[in-house]
C-alpha cells in the first residue's frame, strides 16, 4: 500500500480554511496545522482536527468536505472527523512555507497602504 496518510493529508490540504481565504492567503488544513493526527484502522479513517478557536464555525464545512474527499479514495469506507475545543492551536503550527507566504502578503498589503493615492 502506498502512503495512505500522505494521500489523506494532501486531500485535506485542498480544503482551504475560510478565515485564511478572508485574510488573502488561502491555506489548506495541513498547512494551517489544523490536523492533529490521522488514525487509519482498516478502511476506517478518523481525522482529529485542531480548531483555531472555541468559536470556530467551520467544523461542519470541514467535516462535510473531508468526508467527501476522503470517501472517494479507494480503500476508505468510513470517515470520522473529531475536533478539539479550539484551545491548543497557535499560529506557530502553520507550516514554514505558509508562514512565509503570509508574511509576504502582509508586507505587500502594508506597502499598498503606504503608497500615495
Amino acid at each position: 500500500m502506498h502512503d495512505l496518510e500522505g494521500l489523506i493529508r494532501r486531500e485535506l490540504d485542498t480544503i482551504k480554511d475560510p478565515c485564511s481565504i478572508a485574510s488573502g492567503v488561502p491555506l489548506g488544513l495541513d498547512e494551517m496545522g489544523l490536523i492533529d493526527r490521522i488514525d487509519i484502522v482498516g478502511a476506517a479513517v478518523t481525522v482529529y482536527l485542531r480548531l483555531t478557536s472555541p468559536f470556530c464555525h467551520m467544523i461542519g464545512f470541514f467535516h462535510v468536505e473531508a468526508a467527501r474527499l476522503l470517501g472517494a479514495i479507494d480503500g476508505i469506507e468510513t470517515v470520522q472527523v473529531i475536533a478539539d475545543n479550539g484551545l491548543d492551536w497557535t499560529p506557530s503550527l502553520i507550516s514554514a512555507k505558509a508562514q512565509r507566504l503570509r508574511s509576504e502578503r502582509i508586507l505587500a498589503m502594508a506597502d499598498g497602504l503606504s503608497e500615495p493615492a
